[in-house]
């Protein structure tokens, strides 16, 4: 459990994949009001599939952590994968039971992603 919690201190402090993605086709902000959590998440999908990511936002080390290990995981998935990614899949990446109220903020990132690529298949080709 202490490894689990030592990789989301890591994640905060040192983000992965963060700042703005200027090539991306796939842009989506979210925020929770309550607690001020932001993230907003810049993807580059190409053939049905993310090519590059990136993530830009503040809030508590939950959130930002958890936008961090997201996506650092779906460069190089497919698409139909990434839609059907739920809770659970964010909880196992983080490795550690998380509150309820603690389960907005992990799952804010998730929320932005699935967001931007249902909004994706809406656009016209």
């Amino acid at each position: 459990m202490d490894l689990f919690r030592e990789a989301i201190i890591d994640h905060y402090k040192h983000p992965r994949r963060k700042g703005a993605l200027e090539d991306a086709n796939v842009h989506r902000h979210e925020s929770n009001p309550f607690c001020g959590d932001e993230v907003t998440i810049h993807l580059k999908i190409e053939n049905e599939v993310v090519v590059d990511a990136a993530f830009e936002g503040r809030g508590c080390a939950i959130s930002q952590a958890s936008a961090s290990m997201i996506l650092e995981e779906i460069v190089g998935l497919p698409v139909a994968e990434l839609k059907e990614w739920g809770k659970e899949d964010v909880l196992d990446l983080l490795g550690i039971e998380i509150g309820p109220v603690r389960l907005k903020c992990a799952l804010l990132p998730l929320k932005a992603l699935k967001a931007g690529l249902y909004g994706l298949t809406e656009w016209p080709d």
